[in-house]
């Protein structure tokens, strides 16, 4: 049953490549480039056939105007197959186009084919859902990477490279490669009999983008941390906690994966990523920003204490309760005091200077501490007489 499988495989394959050579060229055909990638996607499943496929990416280096016909012919392939082998070929060529640095490629946006309810025609339905649930998982992410892309390049030509982006705007960015890391942990085989060549192939491909897009993540939410915890505002602060979160998460799911990707032999230790972890003192400082105090905004002491807002600075004299050697390091006598209380001031001094104004400036001494004191000795308090005015109407 096996070999005749292969035969009826290698048959599609042949019959493939004879109607392609056989179709007039056209700004979506082109019959050499459509022979390699039918070569490259075939149905054989014992390995990946990466001589068909530099063969296709050579044409891609030689000009981006071929990256229409290699999407075509590869959508048209992807749409008709039923085999899980030719589809999962299909996303690793489509997954080795996005190493290329083409602005074709960055404006592609969606994939030109939908493989979200593939089903394989040819397997036992009971052996085949793992492989179509493989098949779904990574054409699920590689949809989502290329609208990613597609975002990311919008955002370039609107700000341009020397123009920063908003805080609030990298802090959805960060949510967007944590929604990327989330469905790359779910392309893994889930069953023994997944124990073949194509599939390690492509679980090698999976990891290298798990690590580096994970890489990306950790080296952004250091720096996106420290402009929240410096300008950062409320929701600022909620949605940048919300990310350190979800990454603990991640993180423990991470150790999960790689360890099962370690024992399925396609990743050694050498290889392990660092788990990105965010200090606590990060996180107490977002719950502050949260709930509107912020240990960098508050007022602190010379001793290092905090110090509320309500509190009054006063100056107290303080030469009868204080020692000579601290007279000595005050001005004269005088001490700054913080206290909850507001003080008062009596307006009835002001009073006793009024009274007292014709008297001199000795009972003003005596009343108060004013600092103004010899203001009021230079410039004595004289009051106004009233005087009643003439009619000047009837002169």
């Amino acid at each position: 049953m096996r070999l005749w499988k292969r035969a009826t495989g290698a048959l599609k394959d042949k019959y493939s490549i004879w109607v392609a050579k056989m179709s007039p060229c056209g700004p979506c055909r082109n019959p050499d480039l459509e022979t390699f990638i039918i070569k490259a996607t075939s149905h054989d499943e014992q390995c990946m056939d990466y001589k068909n496929v530099q063969r296709v990416f050579q044409w891609l280096r030689t000009s981006p105007l071929y990256l229409k016909p290699l999407l075509y012919v590869l959508s048209m392939r992807m749409e008709k197959t039923h085999s899980w082998v030719v589809a999962l070929k299909g996303l690793m060529l489509v997954h080795g186009i996005f190493c290329f640095d083409l602005p074709n490629v960055q404006k592609m946006g969606r994939l030109p084919f939908d493989l979200s309810h593939f089903s394989d025609g040819h397997v036992n339905p009971e052996k085949a859902w793992v492989f179509n649930a493989f098949v779904r998982s990574y054409f699920a992410y590689l949809d989502q990477k290329s609208a990613y892309v597609r975002l990311g390049e919008k955002k370039q030509n609107k700000y341009g490279k020397e123009t920063e982006e908003t805080l609030m705007e990298e802090l959805q960015n960060l949510e967007k490669l944590q929604r990327l890391i989330d469905m790359l942990l779910q392309i893994k085989p889930r069953h023994q009999n997944m124990n073949v060549v194509l599939i390690h192939e492509a679980m090698d491909c999976v990891i290298d983008e798990v690590l580096e897009v994970y890489g990306k993540f950790c080296k952004d939410i250091r720096r996106v941390l420290l402009r929240v915890c410096d300008i950062g505002g409320k929701e600022e602060a909620r949605v940048g906690f919300d990310v350190v979160r979800k990454a603990e998460m991640q993180g423990n799911k991470l150790s999960l994966y790689f360890d099962f990707c370690r024992d399925m032999g396609d990743l050694n230790v050498s290889d392990y990523p660092e788990i990105v972890r965010i200090p606590e003192n990060d996180i107490h400082e977002l719950e502050r920003i949260m709930n509107g105090v912020s240990e960098k905004k508050s007022l602190e002491g010379n001793n290092g204490d905090v110090v509320n807002e309500d509190k009054a600075i006063v100056v107290r004299d303080c030469s009868g309760t204080v020692s000579i050697s601290e007279q000595k390091q005050s001005e004269k006598g005088l001490m700054t005091v913080i206290t909850n209380k507001w003080e008062l001031f009596d307006d009835d001094l002001l009073v006793g200077v009024k009274e007292n104004a014709s008297n001199g400036t000795s009972a003003i001494a005596n009343a108060t501490t004013n600092p103004f004191l010899e203001s009021y000795s230079i410039v004595p308090y004289v009051p106004a007489y009233n005087h009643v005015l003439p009619d000047l109407i009837c002169l």
